[in-house]
């Protein structure tokens, strides 16, 4: 596959996957200029990366990997650091579109108690509530399908006694 088709492709994944990218950079960050900076990372990440996707696995499972990895060790100091690039935005052309955060103020309570997770538990979350089956969820995270299913029961627990703990339900 040539250069542009490769580009195309990847182009019109993203695309068609950049809610992900959006709703982890919302997860580990908190502030709309990092939400963009590590939008951007993850992005050069999955680019960098993309020569390498061998269809394994959905695009969308692969790109919650990579976006979920670079989240955790950009903005959490693990000691696996990414090194970042200049990147010419011309480059690819791919569509941004904005993600605005008062469309989900109902989910802002249940955001904050999110946060307040580890990051591995943070992750679960999320593709928890992007309807992901737990072999999917497992697969992403690297853990068994039983230790998804014990841990989504906990984290459950765990956001329930938050909430209630800051007087929400």
């Amino acid at each position: 596959m040539n250069a542009n088709n490769l580009e195309q492709e990847f182009v019109d994944l993203l695309e068609g996957n950049q809610n992900i990218l959006h709703k982890i950079c919302k997860l580990y960050t908190y502030d709309a200029a990092s939400h963009q900076d590590l939008f951007q990372e993850i992005v050069i990440q999955l680019w960098k990366s993309y020569p390498n996707f061998k269809g394994d696995a959905k695009f969308s499972t692969w790109a919650y990997r990579v976006s979920l990895n670079t989240a955790i060790s950009l903005y959490r100091g693990k000691k696996t650091k990414i090194n970042t690039v200049e990147w010419d935005q011309s480059f690819l052309n791919i569509r941004y579109e904005e993600y605005n955060a008062t469309e989900e103020e109902q989910l802002n309570y249940l955001y904050d108690a999110v946060r307040l997770l580890s990051d591995v538990d943070k992750a679960l979350v999320y593709m928890y509530l992007e309807d992901k089956d737990y072999a999917e969820i497992a697969e992403t995270l690297g853990i068994t399908e039983g230790n998804a299913r014990v841990k989504m029961n906990r984290v459950k627990k765990k956001i329930k006694e938050l909430l209630i703990k800051k007087g929400v339900i």
